[in-house]
């Protein structure tokens, strides 16, 4: 699934240990989920979220996300 993980965590001067120590999460967790390689439970999208202040819809690109998902059916 894409997302904007990476780039809100760029824009906000903070390390992938940082934010995973934010989340309760490893670092490695962080990792995936940027490579969109792991599609995190509700509540780990929420506190993501919430530490940069934004949607899960804008974090996860969920509108453009469901697109391609229809695309490809």
């Amino acid at each position: 699934m894409k997302n904007r993980i990476k780039e809100f965590r760029i824009s906000s001067n903070m390390t992938q240990q940082q934010l995973s120590d934010l989340v309760s999460v490893s670092s490695r967790t962080i990792i995936s989920l940027e490579k969109g390689q792991y599609n995190p439970s509700l509540m780990l999208a929420y506190k993501i979220a919430c530490v940069f202040d934004t949607s899960i819809e804008q974090l996860y690109c969920l509108k453009e996300n469901l697109e391609n998902e229809e695309k490809d059916i």
